[in-house]
């Protein structure tokens, strides 16, 4: 059987969803948010909240943000990866991996005062991420 590749059409910096489906080595990344970091020929390298992935062109669907809302989720992707380890609290963790399925491109003021805090807990300053 011939299967039809589609070309890939993602871009660097570009924020999509990632559909886990029925892809075992996906379990518990089904709905997180991630940022194309590598576009390869029938998949891309998707910067998530815990880490990097390679991910088949099957299992993204982007967010179709504009510009300036995919610099956002970038901010935001390099405030968590700042702040994940396999050694944080498991309230922390639930936190960030919360926030890593969001699918809007910006934080309420109360998800920001939260990420603030545990920042601030952890030692990150604005300085860390090149906030302004």
């Amino acid at each position: 059987m011939e299967l039809t590749q589609v070309p890939n059409t993602y871009q660097i910096g570009e924020v999509c969803q990632i559909l886990a489906k029925d892809n075992p080595e996906l379990r518990g990344k089904g709905g997180c948010w991630g940022i194309v970091s590598q576009v390869n020929e029938f998949s891309c390298t998707v910067r998530m909240w815990d880490g990097e992935y390679t991910v088949g062109l099957q299992h993204l669907k982007s967010f179709n943000y504009l510009p300036q809302e995919c610099e956002q989720m970038q901010s935001l992707s390099d405030r968590l990866a700042l702040i994940y380890s396999d050694s944080l609290e498991e309230t922390v963790k639930s936190l960030l991996q919360s926030l890593g399925k969001l699918n809007r491109p910006y934080l309420t003021a109360v998800e920001e005062k939260l990420l603030s805090l545990i920042e601030k807990e952890y030692g990150i300053n604005e300085l860390d991420f090149g906030q302004k």
